[in-house]
C-alpha cells in the first residue's frame, strides 16, 4: 500500500525498485499517485528470490531501474515467475551497444561471481558484487562521456529520450515530457542499459539512425488501457513483437509523461 503525503504528484515507472520489507521488489506498473489520495494498493514483483525476513520496516527508492529484460516481464508480461528468471540471467563474455551515434563496447565479468555473492539472489546484491559493479561502472562512465559529447552540439535543443540497441538490433526506447524529467531519469536508466548489455553476446555489429528512426514509426496494434479518472490513462499497444506503453497525466491537461517502446525476445 502506498501513500503520497509530498507536495506534488508521484510518477512510478515499472521497474524502478524499492528496498526494505521482507524483500526487494520492483515496482509492476507504471502509474500516477495523488497528492493526499487514499492508501493505494502498489502493483510490485520480487526481485530477491531468497530472503522473507524483514530488513527494515521502511520502504526506500533504491535509485535503481532494472534492466530491459526485466523490465519487460514486468511491464508487459505480468509474471513473476519469468522476472525471478531473468534477474541473474548470466553475464555475457562481451558487450555491444549504440546510442544513435555513440558506442562502446566493454569486457563482462562472469555473473557466478555476483551470485556467490548474493545468496538470496537479490537483484541489488547481484549486480552490486565488486567484480561486476565495477565493469558496470567503468562501462557506464564511458558511454555517458561519449553520450555527452554527442549531446554537446546541439543549441536550441535539450534530450527528451534515448533509443537503445545492442549491436544492430535496435529492442528499447525511453522517451520523456520533458528535458528534466528524462534527465532525473537517466543515471538509473543509463546503468539499467549498461547491464542488459553485459547479459548479452558481444557483437562488432552497429545500428544506424535510419534503424532508430525506423523504430520509433508509429504502429497499428491491438490496445489496452487503464485509467483513473482526473489522475492518469495508461495504455499499452503491441503488434507481433512490439509493443509500447504510455502513462498520461490528465491533470490539469493531458500530457504523456513517459512512453516506452521495446521489441520482446524472441
Amino acid at each position: 500500500m502506498l501513500v503520497n503525503r509530498g507536495k506534488r504528484p508521484l510518477l512510478l515507472l515499472a521497474g524502478e525498485v524499492v528496498s526494505g520489507g521482507k524483500q526487494d521488489r520492483i515496482i509492476g506498473k507504471d502509474r500516477i499517485v495523488p497528492v493526499g489520495a487514499e492508501p493505494l494498493p502498489l502493483d510490485v514483483f520480487c526481485v530477491e528470490h531468497g530472503r522473507w525476513t524483514g530488513a527494515s520496516d521502511q520502504f526506500s527508492d533504491a535509485k535503481t531501474m532494472v534492466h530491459p529484460t526485466v523490465r519487460d516481464k514486468a511491464a508487459f508480461d505480468q509474471n513473476q515467475s519469468e522476472v525471478w528468471a531473468t534477474v541473474g540471467g548470466g553475464i555475457a563474455s562481451g558487450v555491444g551497444t549504440a546510442n544513435q551515434s555513440v558506442t562502446v563496447t566493454a569486457e563482462a565479468p562472469e555473473i557466478a561471481t555476483s551470485r556467490a555473492a548474493a545468496p538470496t539472489q537479490s537483484y541489488q546484491k547481484i549486480y552490486s558484487a565488486p567484480k561486476v559493479e565495477s565493469s558496470i561502472e567503468d562501462f557506464t562512465r564511458e558511454l555517458q562521456r561519449r553520450f555527452d559529447r554527442a549531446v554537446s552540439g546541439q543549441k536550441d535543443e535539450r534530450t527528451i529520450g534515448v533509443v537503445v540497441a545492442y549491436g544492430d538490433e535496435v529492442v528499447w526506447s525511453d522517451v520523456f515530457a520533458s528535458a528534466d524529467l528524462f534527465e532525473t531519469y537517466w543515471p538509473k536508466l543509463l546503468r539499467s542499459y549498461v547491464v542488459e548489455a553485459l547479459t548479452r553476446p558481444r557483437s562488432s555489429d552497429k545500428a544506424s539512425l535510419v534503424d532508430a528512426r525506423d523504430f520509433l514509426r508509429p504502429m497499428t496494434g491491438h490496445i489496452r488501457e487503464e485509467s483513473e479518472p482526473g489522475v492518469y490513462l495508461w495504455r499499452e499497444e503491441t503488434r507481433g513483437r512490439f509493443a509500447e506503453i504510455q502513462i498520461e497525466a490528465l491533470e490539469p491537461k493531458p500530457v504523456t509523461l513517459h512512453w516506452v517502446r521495446v521489441v520482446h525476445a524472441s
